[in-house]
């Protein structure tokens, strides 16, 4: 199919468009405690979105790149880590503009990784940390992650989530798998 039979560009209005993105949760055991930790970003204070809170890695993903090429990207961008094999365990559609004329999302591909390399970076996004997974659930966590990441945890089959505003705005996410 050519690229002007994709259906994408001039001509499409109203139909549904979507912005890429990857989101990445690693795991490793911790040498000295045994215990299985998870790597987090703890957001900037300053950030826009989510300051304070704790989410997974990740980022956008670029014209140029599949969406795994994205994300081992965005893993060695904002943590150094290069020796995570990833999986892909999720996706996840964010419809965040529901009218008509131009409705639009952010589609998410949520991968997990398991690494011996415990040695990161942290750059402006905010601090990396190494947390024991039992104590992650009482973290200020991204909202959707008090329900994503126990699904990620508990289930080996593919995630797969849709988010939506309720007449509030408030985004109501639903999980399956």
């Amino acid at each position: 199919m050519q690229a002007s039979e994709q259906g994408v560009g001039r001509g499409t209005s109203g139909r549904y468009a979507v912005l890429p993105r990857t989101l990445i949760f690693v795991t490793s055991i911790n040498p000295a405690s045994g215990g299985e930790e998870m790597l987090l970003l703890k957001g900037a204070p300053t950030k826009r979105l989510w300051a304070n809170q704790y989410n997974g890695i990740g980022g956008h993903v670029e014209a140029g790149e599949d969406f795994l090429v994205a994300a081992q990207r965005e893993l060695v961008e904002e943590t150094g880590l290069r020796t995570v094999a990833l999986s892909l365990r999720g996706l996840i559609n964010i419809a965040v503009h529901t009218d008509a004329d131009a409705p639009s999302g952010v589609a998410v591909f949520v991968f997990t990784g398991e690494t011996d390399e415990r040695s990161v970076h942290c750059g402006s996004e905010g601090g990396l940390h190494w947390i024991p997974v039992a104590a992650v659930g009482c973290l200020p966590l991204v909202d959707d992650l008090y329900q994503l990441l126990p699904l990620l945890r508990q289930s080996q089959t593919m995630i797969y989530g849709h988010y939506q505003p309720d007449a509030a705005g408030k985004m109501i996410y639903r999980f399956r798998s």
